[in-house]
């Protein structure tokens, strides 16, 4: 009887590939947006966080002196404010990208902490915003400002 050779199949046809290539394409397409929305959600997070600090560095500021420190420019640690602010860091980008900017007397507050000049969108500040307070821009501690934000401290 004469031997029959069977030719042995080794690898994967295109449609296997393609069925494949698919699958990995669509669970791509929905992990994507959910960690995009999981990264700025940890942003905002960590920026409030950063936020609290700050104000509370400020508040400290003011009882150990009997006032708040001089008004500031962007960036710029205010006088007397370094060992305060000690775990922010004041003239770095803050978490979102944007200036730190201390207002003591400016935009109809006794004292706040500002982000000045944001690149982030209206969006994500309103998504913050809920994240801070209570998700208006016009009302609560966070609020908005011309060129910027800022987290009252004081009305």
């Amino acid at each position: 009887m004469p031997r029959v050779l069977t030719k042995v199949r080794t690898g994967f046809t295109l449609t296997e590939l393609m069925i494949v290539v698919a699958i990995v394409g669509l669970l791509a397409a929905i992990a994507i947006p959910s960690f995009a929305h999981a990264r700025k959600r940890s942003l905002n997070v960590r920026f409030a966080a950063d936020l609290q600090v700050a104000k509370a560095a400020f508040i400290e500021y003011a009882f150990d002196h009997g006032k708040y420190p001089p008004d500031t420019t962007p960036s710029v640690v205010p006088e007397g404010m370094a060992d305060y602010l000690r775990r922010v860091a004041w003239t770095e980008p803050n978490t979102l990208g944007e200036q730190w900017d201390w207002d003591n007397a400016q935009f109809g507050f006794k004292a706040g902490v500002s982000i000045y000049r944001p690149t982030a969108s209206s969006e994500q500040m309103l998504q913050l915003d809920k994240t801070i307070d209570d998700g208006n821009l016009f009302t609560g501690d966070f609020r908005s400002r011309s060129d910027g934000y800022i987290g009252i401290i004081e009305e």
